[in-house]
């Protein structure tokens, strides 16, 4: 049963706003006392955070669907829903986080650092929020936002100092328990390492961490063996050791072609160029591997190696081993750039920039992208007419129509709120009206005949005292 798990794709669905109340106060002797509906909850997010303790993705792999609870409605007399809750995942220190088409979100490293993979959606206004002067007792409410979902990729590269590499039954999982209190398998076949083993070591006042990564053939970089599975455990390390075998049983290998192969896989696969490079020359306790070092350790080391003649049974060399790479990772430390505290960087938008974009997508069909259109659309209930009113005033508020007359439409064009496969379309009808469109005939102004009803009960009321009048007279006997 697989127990490691080091990629894995995650279907992350943030919780939905709860939605809104449209509620009218009612008590005895005040049936309409206003409005009183409250606001929805939040829905929870989703957020990634590294835990020391998890070491694999093997949890999400079993269950890659997660959802965080949605936000509750709200309620009459002024209630609020309850937020969502937000879920938590945790991680293991050094996991990447990708979109589908392989871009990098985030890079998670340390404990503690966290991603928001899912926002949760806003919770709808109540009408009792939607009250002003104008609109006193409004009949209509908000509707939450619904969550954001995304389908991303975890992959877990090993923060390790070193990175033990070779051919499979070079010797690493044996050189990495005796060097640290690691207890990986070890057996006499190939790929007996399946997974990272990790593993602390000691040396003098410096302490650092050992990965040994399961063994490499040719072709590993394009996805022979276990290569392209493990290769990325090792970039993040400081420094990278070549575990040669020097007692091979195989007849058409040796110890300096093995390492020709193994730096033409790191090449092909890249980034790891910059890394320093030593040699551990491993099984040398056997006579004919001593005789075999012997052999070739001029020649590695007119390539610029620094090589290291080592036995893991025999405990041959370790300490000298040890101690090197101990110097040179407390060089790479002592080197690495400084970290400074986040900055926070404030960008405020341009004076001219209204938020949204409106363009033309053929003769009669006018498409508006931005943050605050989608979001109004979204919240809106199209089943109350009150609500589409709204929505009309906030669009028109906001520059939509007069962005529209500049682009050309007219009465009756379609307009397209929000992305292609997700749009709400309707039948623009302009609500602006400009003074000239009022004016008619020279001396003549229509607005004036528009009725009035308080005049026009006025008028009624006269007409019937004067009626009345009249009949008074009529039948006055004097």
């Amino acid at each position: 049963m697989t127990t490691f798990v080091d990629r894995v794709e995650l279907h992350a669905a943030a919780g939905n706003g709860g939605h809104g109340c449209a509620s009218v106060h009612r008590e005895k002797f005040k049936p309409l006392g206003g409005p009183d509906g409250g606001n929805g909850g939040r829905g929870g997010d989703v957020i990634l955070v590294v835990e020391q303790s998890v070491t694999t993705l093997l949890d999400y792999h079993h269950h890659p669907h997660r959802k965080a609870t949605n936000g509750q409605p709200g309620a009459g007399d002024n209630r609020s829903g309850k937020d969502g809750q937000d879920l938590v995942l945790p991680v293991p220190d050094g996991t990447v986080v990708l979109d589908k088409a392989g871009n990098v979100l985030a890079d998670l490293i340390g404990q503690g650092t966290t991603f928001v993979a899912g926002q949760g959606g806003r919770g709808g206004l109540g009408n009792a929020a939607l009250a002003s002067a104008r609109r006193k007792a409004p009949g209509f409410a908000l509707l939450g936002e619904p969550g954001e979902s995304r389908d991303i990729v975890l992959e877990l590269k090993t923060v390790a100092d070193v990175a033990l590499v070779g051919y499979p039954s070079a010797g690493k999982s044996s050189l990495i328990s005796v060097l640290s209190a690691a207890k990986p398998k070890i057996a006499d076949y190939p790929f007996t390492t399946l997974v990272p083993n990790l593993g602390v070591v000691t040396a003098g006042s410096t302490v650092y961490t050992i990965a040994d990564v399961p063994g490499l053939i040719p072709g590993a970089s394009q996805g022979k063996g276990l290569g392209l599975e493990f290769l990325r455990h090792v970039e993040r390390c400081s420094v990278l050791v070549h575990v040669l075998d020097t007692a091979t049983l195989e007849s058409d290998r040796d110890p300096v072609s093995d390492l020709d192969i193994i730096e033409e896989e790191l090449r092909q696969y890249g980034g790891l160029e910059d890394r320093p490079r030593i040699v551990a020359l491993n099984k040398v306790d056997i006579p004919d591997g001593q005789d075999l070092a012997d052999m070739i350790r001029p020649d590695l080391e007119a390539r610029g190696y620094r090589v290291f003649e080592v036995s893991a049974i025999a405990h041959k060399g370790l300490n000298e081993l040890s101690y090197a790479l101990a110097g040179i990772i407390a060089e790479a430390r002592a080197t690495k750039p400084k970290e400074e505290a986040t900055r926070i960087v404030i960008r405020p938008k341009a004076v001219d920039d209204a938020g949204f974009t409106v363009t033309a997508e053929g003769e009669d069909l006018y498409r508006v992208r931005g943050e605050k259109p989608e979001r109004w659309v979204r919240q809106t209930d199209f089943n109350n007419d009150e609500a589409v009113g709204y929505l009309a005033d906030r669009l028109n508020r906001l520059g939509v129509e007069d962005e529209l007359v500049k682009a050309g439409a007219r009465a009756g064009d379609g307009v397209a709120i929000g992305p292609e496969d997700n749009a709400v379309v309707f039948d623009w009808e302009p609500t602006m009206q400009a003074g000239a469109e009022m004016l008619g005939r020279r001396g003549e102004d229509h607005r004036m005949e528009a009725p009035r009803p308080a005049a026009q009960r006025r008028k009624d009321r006269e007409a019937e005292r004067d009626d009345a009048q009249k009949e008074y007279d009529e039948f006055d006997p004097f």
